[in-house]
């Protein structure tokens, strides 16, 4: 069993996942990561030289093989959702939780990570915080399908979240 984390970008999975990989003792799979180096570029760059198909081709892929493995924490890019294959891999493989902030709070952490600017395209032609809040509710429903846990990420630290992430895992595996 896997403990995958989905959410919008700059919603904590990777820096959350960091934390409940070491506390586990498993290992952390980051499925844009993995999709960057292979590709040998950025997200940007690959969306940019060949489109959003084949970056999306690319992201099932990794996220086929990732979901494949066992005792890992998967962190999943965050439009990853958007591919029924995506959702049903990822829940089939263990639990998924969605890891959510406010759209303020979002807007916010992306402005402090020089890594979103330089890695990661815009998703709508206005991009900035109306771009935020425009494709959290378009992809409500498609979080809200993947997903058998959701977390607010804005209320306490990364520690305290992967806090209440552990109790609730733990607690599923006594049952």
């Amino acid at each position: 069993m896997n403990l995958i984390l989905i959410g919008y970008r700059g919603t904590g999975k990777t820096t959350i996942g960091r934390i409940l990989a070491a506390r586990l003792g498993w290992l952390l799979v980051d499925t844009d990561t993995l999709v960057q180096e292979r590709a040998g570029k950025s997200i940007k760059e690959i969306v940019a030289s060949v489109g959003w198909p084949e970056f999306r081709r690319l992201e099932r892929e990794t996220i086929a093989e990732a979901a494949a493995g066992d005792r890992q924490v998967i962190s999943a890019g965050g439009g990853a959702i958007l591919d029924p294959a995506n959702r049903e891999a990822l829940r089939a493989s263990g639990r998924v939780v969605w890891l959510t902030a406010a759209p303020e709070t979002i807007w916010q952490r992306l402005q402090a990570d020089p890594k979103t600017a330089a890695e990661r395209p815009n998703l709508t032609a206005s991009g900035g915080a109306p771009e935020v809040r425009k494709v959290l509710v378009e992809r409500h429903a498609a979080y809200q399908a993947a997903c058998h846990y959701r977390v607010a990420t804005d209320q306490g630290s990364p520690d305290e979240v992967a806090d209440r992430i552990l109790a609730w895992f733990k607690a599923l595996q006594q049952t």
